[in-house]
């Protein structure tokens, strides 16, 4: 028993001096607000959308492309449907999108359709240049300022430019509502304290702006991991770049509503965190203890290596060494039987204590930018420490099974003015 204390004792410690910087990003995001940026110079873009029978929700994403105050003159928007079998092509065609179809049931994923929309802009249109791409998802909707906001950011310097995610059903039932508080908190005590004390951000999933010299320093796109979101802004961090956020950008996606497609999307995202780990670990190690860097580009390597998997690989070694301590007592008839099921009773409530004290952070500090009954922000708040917990058996699943890219099918046809209203 003493054994399996001082061996949670020294996780707690390790836990703490990892993550520990993230207590600041805390204090930083209370007490600040983002800076307000110049209009800067109208640049042009391409809108890239990778799209797998996106048939019932692409068009609204292009309606609101439409819908922008930015000129329209600037914007192109292109969508690769991949592997489709439904008239997503037809739809974004005729919502006004520049459409190729791509069929490879090999290279599947993200990476490879978004590699491909690359390779066709740049043969097929060779006269059109662009400064930057705006990357998005088929199911995300965009607010009418979106374009204007991320250009002031991207015309201040910043090559790469995430942006504020928030969820369009997020008041649909608890898994819905615990992605969208998760993401929330990314946007509000991740990023944009990152970007208030000067370091890096980080991009996820989709809504974010690369410059168009570093789409040719990676031939398009040469991302290809299951997380290729976390992939990118790993190797980005590597080559210097200070990844901005732009807080008034506001862009909204949906969120899973079945237990069983949400296992199989986070299994993903955990097993690509691992990926990302065993490929970049290393060079993040060293990025973060190289002297001819800046200690902004230090800290910011430091930042990514904890953002990949650290926190999952201490959270199972506490769990299976509470669980090996427990199935011994259990065999073994031991006295101490009931104090380790009394400590694990403690570290649960503990930790739901804890993480619903920064779902409850999260929630008061975004109420007015979460479209949801208030009854149901309050009720969701409740499972969103029950949400994170069924990350411990994904991350056991994870580790050991082989895990293939599976697209995640949506259904929640809203339009931006339809998501407000709630």
């Amino acid at each position: 028993m003493e054994v399996l204390s001082l061996i949670n004792k020294l996780i707690a410690l390790l836990f703490v001096a990892c993550y520990i910087h993230q207590a600041f990003f805390a204090l930083a995001a209370l007490f600040s607000r983002p800076k307000a940026l110049p209009a800067g110079r109208l640049n042009r873009y391409a809108v890239l959308i990778s799209a797998r029978n996106e048939e019932a929700v692409i068009g609204n994403l292009i309606q609101s492309i439409g819908r922008q105050d930015y000129p329209s003159e600037y914007i192109d928007i292109y969508v690769v449907a991949d592997n489709c079998t439904d008239a997503t092509a037809q739809v974004a065609r005729e919502a006004g999108a520049i459409v190729w179809e791509r069929f490879d049931s090999v290279q599947v994923g993200k990476g490879y359709a978004l590699q491909y929309l690359f390779e066709r802009i740049w043969q097929n249109l060779p006269g059109r240049h662009y400064d930057g791409y705006l990357i998005f998802d088929a199911d995300n909707l965009l607010d009418e300022h979106y374009i204007t906001e991320m250009n002031k950011t991207f015309s201040a310097g910043y090559r790469v430019v995430t942006s504020y995610r928030a969820a369009k059903n997020y008041g649909e039932n608890w898994l819905s509502a615990g992605y969208g508080l998760w993401f929330l908190r990314e946007a509000r005590y991740l990023n944009q304290a990152r970007m208030t004390l000067g370091t890096s951000c980080a991009v996820s999933g989709c809504g974010f702006l690369v410059h168009h010299d570093i789409a040719e320093r990676n031939h398009g796109w040469k991302h290809f991991l299951l997380t290729e979101d976390i992939e990118f802004t790993v190797d980005s961090v590597l080559h210097g770049e200070r990844i901005g956020y732009c807080d008034r950008a506001v862009f909204y996606d949906e969120q899973p509503t079945v237990f069983g497609q949400s296992w199989r999307q986070r299994l993903r995202w955990t097993k690509g965190g691992i990926q990302v780990f065993c490929r970049y670990g290393g060079d993040l190690l060293r990025g973060a203890m190289d002297s001819r860097r800046t200690a902004s580009q230090r800290f910011a390597c430091f930042d990514m290596l904890m953002a990949t998997s650290p926190a999952m690989i201490l959270t199972l070694l506490g769990t299976l060494c509470n669980g090996l301590g427990l199935a011994l007592s259990i065999l073994t008839c031991s006295q101490s039987l009931g104090l380790i099921c009394l400590t694990g009773l403690k570290s649960f409530l503990g930790g739901y204590i804890l993480l619903l004290a920064v779902g409850g952070l999260t929630l008061l500090s975004e109420w007015r930018r979460i479209h949801c009954p208030s009854g149901k922000k309050l009720l969701y708040l409740l499972a969103f420490p029950l949400f994170m917990y069924t990350y411990l058996p994904i991350s056991i699943v994870a580790l050991f099974k082989k895990v293939e890219w599976k697209p995640i099918y949506h259904t929640c046809s809203k339009t931006l003015e339809q998501v407000r209203q709630e």
